[in-house]
């Protein structure tokens, strides 16, 4: 009985909520009274997550706006997942890159703001000149890293 607690609060874990799920119904009649509170809740946590809708983009402009909305309301975590997602399927997505670098500016990840920042110049020159007017990256301004970045010198 224990075991298979353990194995459906592990599957639990693993984000496999159907299975979970499905074991968690399994051992709820056989239950023992301290257990019985606890498999109900991770049945209702199982029924919960499955009810989320799945999201969908139709571009990956409108992945970026939500990833930017993620960040905006300070769901940094979700707006990294978002940023990466892009990146998987669009490893050209200059704006993704710039997106992170922002998120990473905030966040007070400096050298990984300073990769993503380089990338997002890199595939879309623009992004410089952006970036000197964005006030996202307040934190950055003292580095010189990042003056030199975005103030190249002409050779």
């Amino acid at each position: 009985m224990f075991q298979q607690y353990q194995a459906a609060v592990q599957l639990l874990q693993q984000g496999k909520y159907e299975k979970a799920l499905a074991a968690l119904e399994k051992l709820l009649p056989e239950a023992p009274m301290e257990l019985k509170e606890r498999v109900q809740m991770y049945i209702s946590t199982c029924q919960r997550q499955l009810q989320k809708p799945i999201l969908e983009f139709l571009t990956p402009e409108e992945h970026y706006d939500f990833a930017v909305s993620q960040l905006n309301t300070g769901n940094y975590d979700d707006a990294r997942e978002q940023f990466n997602l892009i990146l998987s399927k669009h490893p050209g997505a200059d704006y993704a890159f710039y997106g992170l670098a922002v998120l990473d500016a905030i966040t007070g990840r400096v050298q990984e703001c300073l990769n993503n920042l380089a990338q997002a110049i890199e595939l879309n020159p623009r992004n410089r000149l952006q970036a000197r007017v964005d006030n996202d990256f307040q934190n950055m301004v003292d580095d010189p890293r990042f003056t030199e970045l975005l103030y190249p010198e002409v050779p």
